[in-house]
């Protein structure tokens, strides 16, 4: 993937939006005041925007642009970094959950048209899907168990 400033135009008018329409669903879902949010959701559109430039940069380094978002977004949240208090107090206004309606129906609609190689791939797929997702699940409460242990909350 190389990258290319008509392709990054695209993109970055796609992550607008996307953050537009994520702020719609903060509203309606959670009641969230769109302009307490916006600064936050204008971090996240820079955050999101600079994972693709970052992919497209180094493309033999076989890492998604989600793991390059969520690994900037780590580093400026750190405790330790000077960044971290105004990338908590902006990021903390947008609620993470009302970004997945907009995110769950653009992955439906990039997995719509590869119904064809879908089902291609035989049953066995259900096997290792159901795996992933049981072992997924019980990895997590596992890890929760330990946590809120430790912590004496159970």
């Amino acid at each position: 993937m190389t990258l290319s400033a008509p392709k990054l135009a695209n993109q970055a008018k796609l992550l607008v939006v996307i953050g537009i329409m994520i702020l719609i669903t903060q509203r309606v879902g959670f009641g969230i005041n769109i302009v307490g949010a916006i600064p936050g959701m204008i971090l996240v559109v820079l955050i999101s925007l600079f994972a693709l430039v970052v992919r497209g940069l180094l493309p033999n380094v076989k890492m998604p642009a989600f793991a390059w978002a969520s690994l900037t977004a780590l580093i400026l949240s750190m405790p330790f970094m000077p960044t971290a208090e105004v990338f908590l107090r902006l990021t903390n206004e947008v609620n993470f959950l009302g970004t997945t309606a907009p995110i769950l129906a653009f992955a439906g609609i990039s997995v719509g048209d590869k119904i064809q190689k879908l089902k291609k791939l035989s049953w066995k797929v259900l096997i290792v899907a159901i795996a992933v997702f049981i072992g997924t699940f019980y990895g997590s409460a596992i890890i929760a168990h330990i946590v809120l242990s430790i912590q004496g909350i159970i």
